[in-house]
Parts: C-alpha cells; sequence; structure tokens
C-alpha cells in the first residue's frame, strides 16, 4: 500500500487519516472501532468491509430482540437462514425491549421507518457506493448508540437505564456463548493479531519439531467438547504456537490456560494475540479465562513441571514432533494426576488398544487408556483432509488393578518353583 507521494511531499491525501473510514458501535459501553474502507488486492487478504458486515450481522442476530432486528432491517439470506423478517407494528416504542412496561428511548433525529438499512449497506457493498455505505453505517450506529446510551429518566433519583446490548447477554441459552459471537471474536483477533505476521510464522527449519501448524476452531471446539473442558479446569498447551486454542478454551469455557512455546516469533505473535482477545472481550462484553503464556522449552521449564500435576486437560500438537522428542514427554506425564487427559495428533502409546501384558506391564504409557477420535477435512492448517487424533486418560486406578494381578501371578509362579 502507497503511504506517501514521493513527487510531493505536502501531498496528504495517501495519509491513513485521509482514507475514507467509518465506525462500527460494539454492545458494551465506550466501544467504538474505526474501519477504514480499503478493499484488498488479494481475496486471501483481510478485508475490512467484510470484517465490519459480519461483526455487524453477528451484533443483530445474537444481542437484539426481534423488535429492535426491524428497526435495521433485514438480515442477507446467505448469512442466516431463519431470520424472523416480520417487523412488528410498532417498533419505535419498544426500543429497549419486548415488555409492555419498557420505556421509550430516545430515537435519532431522523426517521428511519420504512428503511431496511441493512439491505441498503449491502446494496452499496455490491455497487461500490462508497457515500451510500457511509451514510447507511452513520444511521445504524446512531440506532446502536440509542439502544446503547438509552434515554435518562426525567427524575434524577431513578437508576439509569442499562445498555440493552449487555443486558441481552443474560438471556443467552445457558448462559454459553452463542457459536455465532465466538467465532466472531476469535476471527476478529486473529485477523488483527495473527493475520499480518503470516510469512513469518511460515519460517522454520524443515525436517524438525519447530514447526508451525495451527488446529482450527471448529477443532478446536470438538476437543473442548471431547475432554468436557469448563470454568474450574486447567488446559495445557505444550507447543502452543501463537496461542490459539489457549485463547478459544478460555473464552468458550472461562478455564484457566497456560501455554509455552519455543520459538520466538510465534510466542511473540501470541502474546499480541492475548492482548487482542481480552480487547475483543471487552468490546463485545464478555470475559474469558485467565491464560498464562511463556516462551521456553517445555522439557526445562520450571512452570511446566509445577502445573502439570494440576493440569485436567493437556494438548500436544506432536504431528510433526521428532521421535526424540515425543519420547522425552512420556514421562512428564507420570506426574498427571488420576482422570487428567493428554490430547494428542500422535499417540504416546507404541499401539493402541494393546493389552496390558507382563512384557509391557511396567511401560509408562500403561496408566493410559486411550481413545482414537476422528477430525474432519479443514480441520488443520498443515492439510486439506481429514485424520485422527488422540484421548489418553489417566487411569492409574484400573493400571494398579492390572499390575497387581501380575505381581501375584509372579509371587504364585515363585512359590511353585521353590517345592
Amino acid at each position: 500500500m502507497v503511504r506517501q507521494n514521493l513527487d510531493d511531499s505536502s501531498d496528504t491525501s495517501f495519509e491513513a487519516e485521509s482514507y475514507p473510514a467509518t465506525e462500527l458501535e460494539y454492545p458494551n459501553t465506550n466501544a467504538c472501532e474505526t474501519y477504514y474502507i480499503l478493499a484488498p488486492k488479494d481475496p486471501d487478504h483481510y478485508n475490512p468491509i467484510m470484517c465490519l458486515e459480519q461483526s455487524l450481522y453477528t451484533i443483530f442476530d445474537c444481542y437484539l430482540t426481534p423488535t429492535q432486528q426491524a428497526l435495521f432491517g433485514t438480515l442477507p439470506t446467505d448469512f442466516l437462514q431463519d431470520v424472523d423478517n416480520t417487523p412488528p407494528s410498532s417498533p419505535l416504542t419498544q426500543l429497549s425491549g419486548d415488555s409492555e412496561n419498557s420505556s421509550p428511548v430516545k430515537l435519532p433525529s431522523y426517521d428511519p421507518r420504512g428503511m431496511n438499512h441493512l439491505r441498503l449497506l449491502q446494496r452499496s457493498i455490491r455497487r461500490r457506493d462508497g457515500p451510500l455505505f457511509l451514510s447507511t453505517m452513520q444511521n445504524i450506529n446512531q440506532l446502536l448508540r440509542a439502544l446503547k446510551y438509552p434515554q435518562l429518566p426525567s427524575d434524577p433519583f431513578a437508576p439509569s437505564p442499562p445498555n440493552v446490548l449487555i443486558e441481552a447477554i443474560k438471556g443467552w441459552p445457558s448462559s454459553e456463548i452463542p457459536n455465532r459471537v465466538l467465532m466472531r471474536i476469535i476471527d476478529e483477533t486473529y485477523q488483527r493479531s495473527v493475520g499480518p505476521h503470516a510469512l513469518k510464522l511460515n519460517r522454520y527449519e524443515a525436517f524438525s519439531s519447530e514447526v508451525y501448524g495451527e488446529l482450527m476452531p471448529s477443532f478446536t471446539s470438538d476437543i473442548i467438547a471431547a475432554t468436557r473442558l469448563h470454568k474450574d479446569s486447567l488446559f495445557m498447551d505444550l507447543g502452543c504456537g501463537v496461542g490459539n486454542v489457549l485463547v478459544q478454551a478460555s473464552l468458550e469455557t472461562c478455564c484457566r490456560s497456560y501455554g509455552i512455546e519455543v520459538m520466538p516469533t510465534p510466542a511473540e505473535v501470541g502474546r499480541e494475540q492475548l492482548r487482542q482477545m481480552k480487547k475483543r472481550c471487552r468490546m463485545w462484553g464478555l470475559s474469558m479465562g485467565e491464560v498464562e503464556l511463556e516462551e521456553g522449552d517445555m522439557l526445562t521449564s520450571r512452570r511446566v513441571t509445577e502445573l502439570l500435576p494440576q493440569a485436567d486437560v493437556v494438548l500436544v500438537n506432536n504431528k510433526v514432533f521428532q521421535q526424540s522428542l515425543n519420547e522425552a514427554l512420556r514421562p512428564r506425564f507420570l506426574d498427571l494426576k488420576e482422570g487428567a487427559i493428554v490430547v494428542s495428533l500422535k499417540p504416546f502409546v507404541s499401539s493402541l488398544n494393546a493389552r496390558v501384558t507382563e512384557r509391557n506391564v511396567d511401560d509408562i504409557s500403561a496408566i493410559f487408556d486411550v481413545f482414537e477420535r476422528p477430525y474432519r477435512s479443514g480441520s488443520v492448517s498443515w492439510g486439506s483432509g481429514g485424520g485422527s487424533y488422540y484421548l489418553h486418560r489417566v487411569d492409574r486406578e484400573g493400571y494398579a488393578v492390572i499390575k497387581q494381578q501380575f505381581e501375584n501371578q509372579r509371587a504364585r509362579s515363585a512359590r511353585a518353583s521353590r517345592r
């Protein structure tokens, strides 16, 4: 992108302040972001217009009641198929809620009745009509501000009315973050913190354990569900890269998370991603669990030694780890507590579903019950096909019973041989 006129130093038209821009009001109070209205030359690069559009539609879909939605218009059918597009008879008197006792909210000076703002926004994007896009976004933001900052009551002692977008969070089923909101926050965070460093992240030493690869958000959600991660869990990611899985797990479940990464570039980007994720959570009116990041070697880290005995779930994306690193990790798992789960892309056992015999009963991996699970196409960054991942659950009680049986057999054999 050209940022200056080399022939005329006084020409300021190339400065960022001169680019056309608009804002988007986010759900939380005092949360607003500026978007520069620029289209990328490469369709795979960050598109601020598309990002704004998707965030706006997510706010509409997840933070507004049907009555409030009617003020903005209708969503494109390719974004949401099951939206009720029938507006109520009198939306203007119920802007702050659907209750009969809701107080009317002071509206902007224009009359939005009859205007389908979201359709106008789509038309402006399709026709590349900049003035229409900017004026439509101005109207949409005025409506969002009216919801976020309702008119104060005439009684100075009466409590101030709440931000109805934040109040909407209380009505989410089971207090869980809707998947559309979750994915939107993840995408916004990634585009702003990881995307700009894509080229640097792809520079690694071939055929080494220091190769960068990512698990996609849908795969991370599958792992969270399979391991039953929850707000009281401790989740560890050994070789966490840029921290994608950590921040998603802590956002999705509010669990406590810890990750360690040895490569400086991913570790630095991970710290930036965590800062950005915290910011995004505030903007969307949400909270996340504590995340701790460390740059260092997982085999020598004191923090890893301290936390492993407390961990409920440990992720090791060991798809490209050298065998020596996998072997070095196995003794560390002896510190895991009963019921803890190790998730990996390669198994830490020599043979799946192998029967424990007298020959392998003393092997470290005998403490694990191992389950193979499939992942779908598009779940990982390094290939388009599907594959398998492995859940290793610590079962020392079952192992102890089997080991005792073998020891009893040995004792009986020893007594029989002395007769």
